[in-house]
């Protein structure tokens, strides 16, 4: 189960290959990146957990936030949703998803490839 946990943190990497589109200005009066800028930041995030499972799926709940905070409104509300999902992973007993949160991260996943082309 430590694979699935590892293969969500790749596969947003992967998902977010060759990530481009057209930027938007901010939404709000907090600066926040473009959705060109929030798109390259996202395919060269590097973020890697470490620890328990449990451990791991907090930090990776907290990244999603932190990223969730500064990029563009588009993409933050997707990776908002997967910060929710990751919490509610930690909080598990095993610290591993179940195959509805898999799947509810893969539409996440695609939510942020639609604005990330």
């Amino acid at each position: 189960m430590k694979k699935l946990l590892s293969a969500v943190v790749v596969l947003t990497g992967a998902l977010l290959a060759g990530c481009a589109g057209p930027a938007t200005p901010p939404a709000t009066t907090t600066p926040r990146m473009s959705v060109d800028e929030s798109c390259k930041f996202l395919n060269t995030d590097t973020f890697v957990p470490q620890g328990s499972d449990k451990e791991k799926a907090a930090q990776i709940s907290q990244h999603y936030q932190d990223v969730a905070n500064k990029v563009a409104p588009e993409v933050a509300e997707p990776i908002q949703q997967m910060s929710d999902i990751m919490k509610q992973v930690a909080a598990s007993s095993t610290g591993t998803q179940t195959p509805d949160q898999l799947t509810q991260l893969r539409q996440q996943l695609d939510k942020i490839g639609q604005h990330c082309k």
